[in-house]
């Protein structure tokens, strides 16, 4: 038990300079015309519990059926329990910032035009995934770190309402929709 303690406390540690080191570069261009047709969602199922929510944007945007890919991030949760989105945890940090979640793995394995960052806590492994999917535009709340997203919406986690009209009018100035 106390190695495992151990193994854990090493792994996290790696994972915030794998962390730290990503941020620090400059993000890699996309070659990604203007407009949004692909939506990446990663959400705190622990303070925002109705993940589903993020496909009301597939109406507000216009957008394709399979457009939006929700992932959702649970402090503790039981992998044999049905939740209507695809979930990560903490358990899913391997060494090197590396993430060991099958589902994880193929929310990152695609690219989207914009990437929504639904939490509003310093947590390492919703903070690993953001930067290492591929998106052209992130967008996230207000508390976040202004290295992870390029705009930043100062709403409440629990006011999903607010955050889509917000995120619309923004995306019209900025000429995404």
């Amino acid at each position: 038990m106390f190695i495992k303690g151990l193994q854990v406390k090493f792994k996290v540690k790696s994972g915030l300079k794998y962390l730290k080191e990503e941020m620090e570069k400059p993000p890699l261009p996309l070659a990604r015309e203007k407009g949004i047709t692909s939506v990446g969602c990663i959400v705190d199922v622990d303070h925002f519990s109705n993940a589903e929510a993020f496909y009301e944007l597939i109406e507000e945007f216009s957008l394709r059926p399979n457009a939006i890919k929700i992932i959702g991030y649970k402090r503790e949760y039981d992998k044999n329990s049905p939740y209507a989105i695809q979930m990560f945890s903490d358990r899913d940090l391997g060494w090197k910032g590396q993430i060991e979640n099958g589902y994880a793995l193929e929310f990152l394995g695609r690219e989207y035009d914009m990437l929504i960052n639904y939490y509003d806590e310093d947590i390492l492994m919703m903070k690993l995934l953001s930067v290492k999917t591929q998106a052209r535009l992130k967008v996230g709340l207000g508390s976040q770190d202004s290295k992870v997203n390029d705009l930043i919406l100062n709403t409440p986690i629990k006011d999903f309402k607010l955050f889509k009209s917000e995120l619309k009018k923004y995306l019209k100035v900025l000429n995404e929709i």
